[in-house]
C-alpha cells in the first residue's frame, strides 16, 4: 500500500500496477484458468475462438486444463473424429478451432496471411496457377474420406507435376489450408494427417466481412478480455482499424475499463473470484498459451525478476511458464521416464507453503491429463536463466 511518504510518481505507479494486475486477474477468470471450468475440449475451443497449437501437446494442456477432468486421451478422441480441427488460421500458425467455426474464420483471416506469404511463393517460384493446381489436387486426393499424411499428399503433388521440394511441399499444403481445400485429419500414430475441409466441417453459408469481423471480436473480447484493440489485432492477424471498427460496432456489449493509461474491452462485467483469500492459484501454462499470446504486452504479468531473466517476449511465450495469481512466477519443464513425469520448476523467488501446495496439486493434475504418475522438483531460484 502506499503511504504518505511515498512521491506522487510512485504512488501512481502502485495504482497503475494494482489496476493492471486486476485486468489480469479478470483475463484469468475469462480465459478459464480460474473460476468454474468448461465441460469438455470443444467447449474450451469454442468459448476462446481459436487456440494456438503449432505445439501439440502443449496446446492440448492448454485445452485440457481449462475443463472440469481433461484427459489427454479424451482430447485425441475428439481430434480424431473431427470435432476439433487444427489448419492455419488468424496468422501464419497452426490453431484449433470447432468445425462450425472453420470457414468463416479462413474467409476473414486467411486472405491476410495469403498476402504475408507471397514473398515465400515467389521465392520458390509458386505462382497463382501453380498454387490453385496444387489446391484442386489435395483436394482431388482427399475426397471420399482419405486421410492421408504429408509425405503421401507430397507424393501425390509430385505424380500431378508440381515440385515439392524445400519448403514447397509444406507452402503447398498451407495455401491449401487457407483457401479451405483440405484441413486436419485424425492421427495415424504420431503422424498428422490431412483430410478433406468437405469432409470434416459442414457447410455453411458465408458471412459478410463485417459480420464476420464483429462474430470474432464478440468472441476475443468475451474470452480474452480485458483486452485493448491493438491486442486482438495482433490476436486476430487483422488490421488495427479492423479491431477500432469491431469494437465500435459492439457498442453496448463491451464494458470498458482503464488501467495503466490503456483502454481495455471485456464482453462481460468481470465476476469476484471464488478464490479471493482461499489458497493459492498456480497454473503450469505451456508455451504459446492464449493467456499470453492474446496480449500484445506482457509486461503486466510478468514478475520482475523473471522478467530479468527471461528477456524478451518472445522468450516468454516460447517457455513453459508458471502463473501464480496471473503473474509469471517462475518456468517449468517435463520429463517423461518409466510411466511417470517428472515437472522440474525453477520459480523467480522462493516459495511458501501455500504456494508449494498449490504448485504440487497443480502437477498432480497435470500427471492426470497425461495419465502418468507426477513428480515435481522444484529448483532453487537463480539470479538469471538464459531462454530456452
Amino acid at each position: 500500500m502506499p503511504t504518505r511518504s511515498q512521491p506522487p510518481a510512485a504512488r501512481a505507479s502502485d495504482a497503475s500496477a494494482a489496476d493492471l494486475l486486476r485486468v489480469v486477474q479478470r483475463r484469468l477468470r475469462h480465459q478459464r484458468l480460474a473460476g468454474p471450468p468448461l465441460d469438455d475440449a470443444a467447449a474450451v475451443v469454442g468459448w476462446l475462438g481459436a487456440v494456438q497449437s503449432q505445439d501439440y501437446l502443449g496446446a492440448k494442456w492448454a485445452v485440457a486444463q481449462r475443463t472440469r477432468a481433461g484427459r489427454d486421451a479424451d482430447f485425441e478422441t475428439a481430434f480424431a473424429r473431427g470435432a476439433i480441427l487444427r489448419t492455419h488460421v488468424l496468422r501464419p500458425t497452426w490453431h484449433f478451432v470447432l468445425p462450425a467455426d472453420i470457414r468463416w474464420m479462413l474467409q476473414l483471416t486467411a486472405p491476410r496471411v495469403q498476402a504475408q506469404n507471397a514473398t515465400y511463393y515467389r521465392q520458390v517460384g509458386l505462382d497463382a496457377r501453380t498454387l490453385a493446381h496444387g489446391d484442386e489436387v489435395l483436394a482431388r486426393t482427399l475426397q471420399g474420406g482419405e486421410q492421408l499424411t504429408r509425405d503421401e499428399l507430397g507424393a501425390a503433388l509430385r505424380t500431378a507435376g508440381l515440385p515439392t521440394d524445400g519448403l514447397r511441399l509444406t507452402l503447398l499444403s498451407m495455401h491449401a489450408e487457407l483457401e479451405g481445400a483440405i484441413c486436419s485429419g485424425a492421427r495415424r500414430g504420431k503422424q498428422f494427417t490431412y483430410a478433406a475441409l468437405d469432409d470434416r466441417a459442414p457447410a455453411a453459408p458465408r458471412l459478410a466481412r463485417d459480420e464476420a469481423l464483429v462474430a470474432l471480436a464478440r468472441r476475443y473480447f468475451a474470452s480474452h478480455g480485458p483486452a485493448t484493440a491493438h491486442e486482438f489485432a495482433w490476436w486476430s492477424g487483422l488490421k488495427v482499424a479492423d479491431a477500432i471498427a469491431a469494437i465500435a460496432a459492439l457498442d453496448g456489449e463491451l464494458a470498458a475499463v482503464r488501467a495503466g493509461g490503456l483502454t481495455f474491452w471485456s464482453g462481460a462485467p468481470a465476476r469476484a473470484s471464488a478464490r479471493r483469500g482461499g489458497p493459492a492459484l498456480v497454473r503450469l501454462l505451456p508455451n504459446f498459451d492464449e493467456f499470453l499470446i492474446s496480449a500484445r504486452d506482457h509486461a503486466d504479468v510478468l514478475d520482475a525478476r523473471l522478467a530479468r531473466s527471461l528477456g524478451t517476449r518472445d522468450s516468454v511465450l516460447a517457455n513453459h511458464v508458471v502463473s501464480g495469481s496471473g503473474r509469471i512466477v517462475g518456468d517449468w519443464r517435463r520429463t517423461l521416464k518409466g510411466g511417470a513425469v517428472t515437472v522440474q520448476v525453477t520459480s523467480s523467488a522462493p516459495l511458501d507453503a501455500s504456494d508449494r501446495a498449490a504448485l504440487a496439486a497443480e502437477v498432480e493434475r497435470y500427471g492426470r491429463f497425461l495419465d502418468l504418475r507426477a513428480r515435481l522438483e522444484i529448483q532453487t531460484p537463480r539470479r538469471a536463466r538464459s531462454p530456452r
